[in-house]
């Protein structure tokens, strides 16, 4: 093991770059590893806000591979070969299946499923080479439990599962974790369009009788990417409450 631990620097220098960065969830996970040590890179596609603990901002649509390259390469040579990513950017376009137009359904899953794979690949390049990494798809328990409305949304979540763990089995020789993180209701701006009853129903659901907090979904995925997880991989993490119980 003494190639893997020379390879493997500190987490007080180790990169990480999370994807949709800009606000909500992945804010929050760009700010927490920022404040943990990691150098943050953050992708956004158009804007984002200002951020002490993110240490580079790239422009990054995950629908295009050549702008996931470019992104990936900025990063390396402004702050160093990427060791950590949460792949995190995401679509929603909301419909009942009978409304539900082809776009609607293959524009989500590009973004949310295609995209991670689009990320995943180009980040397992370079932790191949250095025999350490880790990856971590921040899925949803709607990919567990469905969701009425979100057929599109649901199967690119319940997606990532299955590629986390192929991925996984893939790269565990060259000790690359890749796992995946399950949020419950929180509250995001997909929350926020819900009208008092549909949340009160909502959270009436969860075990633990509440939604859960950003930065408790954050700190499962500071868990995952750090050392303490390195006999981890290829697992999804619910931070649901006990929703999908």
């Amino acid at each position: 093991m003494a190639d893997v631990a020379e390879t493997a620097n500190s987490a007080a220098s180790r990169v990480a770059l999370i994807t949709g960065a800009n606000r909500g969830l992945g804010l929050v996970i760009a700010d927490r590893l920022g404040r943990a040590g990691y150098r943050v890179a953050g992708t956004h596609r158009g804007s984002h806000p200002h951020s002490d603990h993110i240490a580079a901002w790239v422009q990054l649509d995950v629908t295009d591979a050549a702008s996931v390259d470019a992104a990936f390469t900025e990063v390396e040579d402004r702050l160093g070969r990427v060791e950590v990513v949460v792949s995190n950017a995401g679509l929603t376009r909301d419909g009942l299946v009978l409304r539900m137009s082809d776009d609607d359904f293959t524009s989500v899953l590009d973004t949310n499923l295609t995209g991670a794979f689009r990320v995943a690949r180009r980040a397992a390049k370079s932790m191949v080479r250095a025999r350490w990494g880790r990856i971590v798809f921040v899925s949803s328990i709607s990919g567990r439990v469905g969701q009425a409305g979100q057929a599109n949304y649901a199967a690119s979540k319940a997606g990532l599962l299955g590629m986390a763990k192929s991925l996984a089995r893939e790269l565990a020789s060259r000790n690359i974790c890749v796992n995946v993180v399950e949020p419950g209701p929180l509250p995001t701006d997909m929350t926020a369009t819900l009208t008092d009853d549909q949340r009160a129903q909502l959270v009436a659901a969860v075990p633990l009788g509440r939604m859960g907090e950003l930065d408790e979904v954050a700190a499962a995925v500071e868990f995952l990417v750090g050392d303490a997880a390195s006999y981890i991989t290829g697992v999804a993490l619910a931070v649901d409450g006990g929703l999908g119980m």
